[in-house]
């Protein structure tokens, strides 16, 4: 059972998570206004059309023919009219609904983007993509549609609860018999629906991820014998995201029975005091029908403003979820114009990248990786990394990409004048990098290298991939660079896959060349051409690379390498 301070915790975040979502809906205030007004319209049109054909039916029992045909047509008119409004609204809805699923959608998407890596990276691709997909979902197909439901709701119940009190008062004492249980079951609905959406959230995102983890590595699955295993595994995660919906289901059943026996039980009260009050002749048939009509929609209206509560905790649980990411720390750009007015000097003359008593230690571990490096990379030479893996080859390249920040000392790029700037994400449009792994995508060769330079011509394309010895394969290909790449490069060589970012990575032709083993899946001859080619293509480069083969040493200025307690020392010969 939960304390009144936790009930407390739990309006509060819904309150922060509701604040959040308004913000994004509020530049469509004027639409939602008008939204609520022709719901209003739609509501008093369906009052009207009531009260209209109360009169028409007491006019056909009294046999009045004059006020007959008067009625009727009133009657239609609002009926008709409620029904055309009713489609404005629903089209309205589907219009401004979907321009804010996409405006959420492209912000949250691009919050992730410019999230910083180190924070990005404590996420599941598979939780992110449910909660782009799932979550940002629920959030836009409702919120546009909940605010003016309270307007239109309320003004329903009002507006029948004053023509119930005007014709019988005592009516409306069976009407809201159901709220006292509506009132003392709030809490327990509350606590049950927001526990039961936050579970299926959760749920689904770890499904997601199963799927897009094991699909992406098939060819391992099967290569150790898994498929069996994780064929099980899946249906274990279904089994338990199926429970979680039956118990929410059953709750919402059982929920839903209770209110249908008590609005039964409503009904038959109003009908009943409905049947007594004609019988003593204290009103007419057409009162009686406009009771039963009017009783319906005042218990309706009174029940969907209750249902708003589940509705706003699952908006809110969903708001919750993408709030998460949206309010993670984002990269700053410190220095983005100052990076901009040294790009003629860099791109002529090349930089230098100064690292200076440099300590790093990632947020969830307990010792430092890079614990003091200091070293230096000029224009035209190439600085190697060696060491064992896991010992910090690689969170030093994250470091000169900017990717995460130092704990202390210093890292910078310098010009041919001594202008310095710190390296940051404002100065990784300064560095090509070659990274560890397949890094492809689907689409084109030529897309793939485009990537690093969208304005390439075909010709540079070409020329990148000889420099990289890449285009003895890929002019072979039945469309050369305009062949389609399967996804993760499966329809080539892990050599080829590596030859081709090596390509993409010439393409972009940036001053500082990062690369992370990116040679260990090709042969020393092959090894050999491709650095060769590209020290001489572009000698005003400066190379740091990563590796495990001493054949890459050879081409090194300087050699570093990583001992004990992360801490870098030059390697002598």
């Amino acid at each position: 059972m939960k304390k009144p301070g936790e009930y407390i915790e739990l309006f509060r975040s819904m309150k922060k998570e509701w604040k959040w979502l308004l913000k994004y809906i509020s530049k469509y205030r004027l639409q939602i206004v008008f939204y609520v007004i022709i719901g209003l319209l739609s509501t008093a049109l369906g009052l009207g059309a009531s009260i209209a054909s109360k009169y028409l039916i007491d006019s056909v029992i009294s046999h009045n023919t004059d006020t007959i045909v008067k009625s009727a047509v009133i009657a239609v008119l609002f009926a008709v009219t409620q029904i055309l409004v009713g489609a404005a609204v629903s089209r309205l809805a589907a219009v401004v609904g979907s321009k804010v699923n996409m405006e959420i959608r492209s912000g949250v998407y691009e919050k992730i983007a410019y999230t910083k890596w180190e924070d990005f990276r404590k996420f599941h691709s598979g939780d992110l993509l449910n909660r782009i997909e799932g979550d940002v979902a629920t959030v836009s197909g409702s919120i546009i549609s909940y605010i003016p439901s309270i307007f239109t709701k309320g003004a329903q119940f009002i507006g029948c609860l004053i023509v119930v009190l005007y014709y019988d008062p005592t009516m409306a004492i069976f009407a809201f018999l159901s709220a006292p249980f509506l009132v003392l079951s709030s809490k327990f609905t509350i606590k049950m629906i927001r526990k039961y959406n936050k579970e299926s959230r959760e749920m689904n995102g770890k499904i997601l991820s199963f799927y897009s983890e094991s699909i992406q590595n098939m060819q391992v699955i099967k290569a150790f014998d898994l498929t069996k295993r994780y064929v099980e595994q899946m249906k274990i995660n279904l089994e338990l995201h199926r429970k979680i919906k039956l118990d929410h289901d059953r709750f919402t059943i059982i929920m839903g029975l209770c209110m249908s026996l008590i609005g039964l039980i409503v009904s038959y009260s109003c009908y009943g005091w409905g049947v007594y009050r004609l019988w003593q002749g204290a009103i007419s048939y057409g009162t009686m029908t406009l009771f039963l009509q009017i009783s319906g929609q005042l218990t309706s209206s009174f029940s969907a403003l209750v249902s708003l509560v589940p509705s706003s905790i699952s908006i809110a649980t969903s708001a919750g979820r993408i709030m998460e990411i949206t309010e993670l720390p984002l990269e700053e750009n410190r220095y983005d114009e100052q990076a901009k007015n040294i790009e003629e000097t860099a791109d002529k003359y090349g930089l230098t990248l100064v690292c200076d008593n440099l300590k790093y230690t990632y947020p969830d571990g307990d010792k430092p990786v890079v614990g003091k490096a200091d070293f230096k990379v000029a224009p035209g030479e190439t600085v190697a990394f060696v060491g064992p893996s896991g010992e910090g080859k690689t969170t030093l390249l994250r470091l000169i990409l900017g990717l995460v920040e130092p704990d202390s000392g210093t890292i910078t790029i310098k010009t041919k004048d001594g202008i310095k700037i710190p390296v940051c994400e404002s100065t990784r449009r300064f560095c090509s990098f070659v990274p560890q792994g397949n890094a492809i995508f689907s689409g084109t060769v030529a897309d793939n290298l485009r990537i690093a330079c969208p304005d390439a011509t075909d010709e540079q394309i070409i020329e990148a991939l000889e420099i990289a010895d890449a285009w003895s394969f890929v002019s072979k290909l039945p469309f050369g660079i305009n062949t389609e790449i399967s996804e993760k490069g499966v329809n080539f060589s892990e050599g080829q896959v590596q030859r081709m970012s090596i390509a993409r990575a010439i393409l972009r032709d940036a001053p500082i060349v990062v690369m992370d083993e990116a040679t260990s899946a090709l042969d020393a001859k092959t090894e050999e051409k491709v650095l060769t080619n590209m020290m001489k293509t572009y000698p005003n480069r400066a190379r740091i690379i990563t590796t495990h083969r001493p054949s890459m040493l050879k081409y090194c200025t300087r050699v570093y390498k990583i001992v004990d307690d992360g801490i870098l020392i030059e390697a002598k010969e």
